[in-house]
């Protein structure tokens, strides 16, 4: 930990932080400058230069002060100890966003705002705003006297609801207008102004919270609906316009919470400028998306779903951020938060901008806002973008257009410390969330912890098995047993990583078509295949992940510009693709032999991998005890199969528990209803077997009854 340095200035006085209402009172009773119209004030700001501040006096009211106040336009008076400044040169200063940005705070008696930020190749910043008709000369920041490159002061009368940016004097002589990296809020888009507001709320989930470690470990069951915030749904009578968290809070939650999903994760619910970009192009990243309302609103999304015991990952985007000329690029004139290398700084698919993780400050901004999220939002899980196109300097450039590291390999070695060091800090704070990461290569040890020289993460998606997995589903069953390899080939990698396996947004865009689409055959046969992928994907090692629309068989690929299709669940045909997706869950939810193990090789076991003519797969699944393992057979082919016989672990009774290819779920109806007694015949190994009916294109599950010998209560 970085020392303490010494100062011999005098301690500037501290701030005291104030309630909300009290704060929006300050901003009524503003004395320093009258505000002038938008389009007067920015004429004004067009004109005015650098000039000092100047002193005004700011009334307080007698039964706050019995003596008039006279304070300057900015006080001179800091958040910032000695040891912050040292931990945030250093980069070890994960709660940034408690110093930086604007805080409405008491001083000397009158309610005012706090401003600070990081530009240290500035000549001067001001604070440009409402108040002070967008006055680049009224109201001049204080450099700090430690070469840390913080301006900051403290401007009366200005409290929560104000609009503001900081203009920039580069010391290349650039006029820069600039909004707040630590905004708490932002104007909604195209505006870009930074708004003052805090963050406090007065949660009411703190059962979930004390008992978050149960919902949220690896040995539970985690399966997770992804959702883009902006095109789940759509008011009826104003299709055009987003549902606010408080309208989402109350349509979606139950929704989650009745299709038996374990956790939601929504895709990136920062501000950003751009909508098509998903919300992936990030420029504020501290603050809720304003399209869809305030930090509370969001908060008390929140909440609700932690009410209804679904766990909440965000997006978290720490791979690149937009060129945007009121954001994060250039900020004070120079390539401050992003590399000034192109080969490191610059991202040729995405046209946008790479922070720069070899420098101490840019650390510390990203993994404070990381912890932000899981404090003042109480997330539950941070979900990594593009985890490997930060580890690889040559990720998607040509020869000659990277530069190899110090030991002439490819791999980002300070993005790598980066991402070791982000997962130390989110554990340690936090030790009963996931960080998961969208990483799609070979790297080793992603979800290894730190220790053990690994980055560190939770889980890892499984992009491999899920290439693999849609290419076979989207061969016509008759070519099946020639792509037998790439349905079994995935338990050969399965215990290297905590994988999740995700059916994310990513695979229904640009054309790939949806999830129904992508299957082969009629209407009946590419909903039946959909339904048996889907309960291969719930049967096999490792966590969930399915995007919106998915679940209920959307016909067309997902467009962000309007809502999902959900007229459609008024056919019986995307009722039952519903219907299987719930009780997929549920059996999920329900059977340990599913979640207990989900990363380790003892929980699975091929029973009959091999039999590529027929493209029948029989696996079992295994939890801690032996009377909960269960045995999983998939027909890959429309061809129904009676008297097919299987090896089981137990003699008995064997009941089937779960069958994608019943009459609920818009299937044939070929079942079996019936308990099953095993027989004293050897097949597949086992000493013991039963003959059952496989069903056209579907999924069938055994679980041996409850009239089990006592042997199978046993623990492994």
């Amino acid at each position: 930990m970085a020392k303490q340095t010494k100062k011999t200035e005098t301690p500037l006085p501290e701030a005291k932080p104030v309630k909300e209402k009290k704060a929006v009172k300050a901003a009524d009773k503003n004395v320093v400058t009258p505000a002038e119209k938008p389009a007067t004030a920015k004429k004004a700001a067009a004109k005015s230069k650098p000039a000092v501040a100047a002193t005004l006096v700011a009334k307080v009211k007698p039964s706050t002060l019995k003596t008039h106040v006279i304070l300057n336009a900015v006080e001179p008076y800091s958040r910032f100890t000695d040891f912050d400044i040292s931990l945030f040169k250093s980069g070890k200063h994960y709660k940034l966003y408690e110093k930086f940005g604007s805080h409405v705070v008491e001083f000397n008696g009158v309610i005012g705002t706090y401003f600070s930020v990081w530009a240290p190749n500035a000549q001067y910043v001001s604070v440009i705003a409402n108040f002070n008709g967008w006055n680049r000369g009224s109201h001049s920041l204080n450099a700090r006297w430690d070469s840390s490159g913080i301006w900051e002061g403290f401007i009366p009368n200005v409290g929560v609801g104000e609009t503001y940016k900081y203009y920039i004097k580069a010391s290349s002589g650039e006029d820069l207008e600039k909004a707040d990296p630590f905004a708490l809020r932002w104007e909604v888009p195209p505006s870009t102004a930074s708004i003052v507001a805090d963050t406090y709320y007065e949660w009411k989930d703190a059962d979930w919270m004390a008992n978050r470690h149960e919902h949220n470990g690896l040995h539970r069951p985690y399966s997770v609906y992804e959702v883009h915030p902006g095109s789940w749904a759509r008011s009826l009578e104003s299709p055009e316009e987003f549902l606010t968290y408080t309208q989402l809070a109350d349509k979606l939650v139950p929704y989650v919470k009745e299709m038996g999903f374990t956790h939601v994760e929504l895709m990136p619910i920062m501000e950003s400028p751009f909508y098509p970009s998903w919300g992936y192009q990030i420029s504020g990243y501290f603050a809720a998306a304003s399209r869809f309302g305030d930090p509370k609103g969001l908060m008390y999304l929140v909440e609700e779903f932690h009410k209804a015991g679904i766990g909440v990952i965000l997006d978290w985007v720490p791979s690149h951020f937009p060129g945007d000329a009121h954001a994060l690029y250039k900020f004070d004139g120079t390539h401050l938060y992003e590399h000034a290398d192109d080969r490191k700084g610059f991202h040729p698919d995405w046209k946008s901008y790479i922070f720069n993780y070899g420098r101490n400050e840019v650390r510390a901004f990203l993994i404070s806002n990381a912890l932000f999220w899981l404090d003042r939002y109480h997330a539950d899980g941070l979900r990594v973008d593009a985890v490997a196109s930060m580890l690889y300097l040559d990720y998607s450039r040509k020869q000659g257009e990277w530069e190899p590291n110090i030991y002439g390999g490819n791999e980002n070695l300070e993005a790598v410390s980066f991402l070791k060091e982000f997962n130390e800090a989110v554990y340690s704070h936090f030790p009963s969330v996931q960080t998961i990461a969208e990483e799609s290569t070979s790297f080793t040890g992603v979800s290894r912890p730190v220790y053990l020289g690994g980055l560190g993460f939770g889980m890892k998606w499984m992009m491999g098995w899920m290439h693999d997995t849609i290419g076979y589903f989207s061969e016509d069953p008759i070519n099946r047993k020639y792509h037998h390899n790439e349905i079994t080939f995935s338990t050969i990698y399965a215990f290297t990583e905590n994988f999740m396996l995700p059916f994310s947004h990513d695979e229904v865009v640009y054309g790939k078509g949806s999830m129904l689409r992508k299957m082969p055959g009629d209407e009946w046969q590419q909903f039946a295949n959909l339904r048996l992928m889907y309960s291969y994907m719930f049967t096999h090692p490792g966590t969930k992940l399915l995007f919106m629309g998915a679940e209920f068989g959307q016909g067309d690929e997902w467009n962000f510009g309007q809502s999902l299709q959900w007229h459609v669940l008024e056919y019986a045909n995307h009722q039952g693709m519903s219907e299987t997706v719930k009780a997929l869950n549920h059996l999920y939810r329900d059977e340990p032999a599913l979640y207990q193990k989900a990363f380790d090789f003892s929980g699975f076991e091929w029973v009959d991998g091999g039999n590529a003519n027929d493209s029948i797969l029989v696996y079992r699944r295994m939890g801690h005890l032996e009377k909960d393992d269960i045995m999983i057979i998939l027909n890959m082919t429309p061809v129904p199969r009676h008297n097919y016989r299987i090896g089981v672990p137990a003699g008995g009774q064997w009941k089937e528990i779960f069958n994608s290819d019943a009459k609920k779920f818009w299937g044939s109806g070929l079942t079996n209803p019936q308990e099953i007694t095993a027989e004293a015949l050897k097949w597949h190994g086992k000493d013991n077997s039963i003959v059952i009916t496989l069903p056209p294109l579907g999924a069938t599950i055994f679980k041996i009854a409850k009239d089990t010998p006592a042997k199978y209560e046993l623990k492994r």
